[in-house]
């Protein structure tokens, strides 16, 4: 019992870190293009034919 005196701080730690950085990825506009896959998903631009 006397570890859980560590992990849970360093849980906590861990889990407020990987939240800064999400919401630093969100500050930083890495998520703004909504449009762009639903659109390119229709055009002809890509071949899925193997290259030789």
């Amino acid at each position: 019992m006397d570890v859980l005196v560590f992990l849970i701080p360093v849980s906590l730690f861990l889990g407020g870190l990987g939240l800064a950085a999400f919401f630093w990825a969100l500050g930083s506009r890495q998520f703004d293009d909504p449009e762009g896959d639903s659109r390119r998903i229709l055009t002809d631009d890509y071949d899925d034919a193997p290259k030789r």
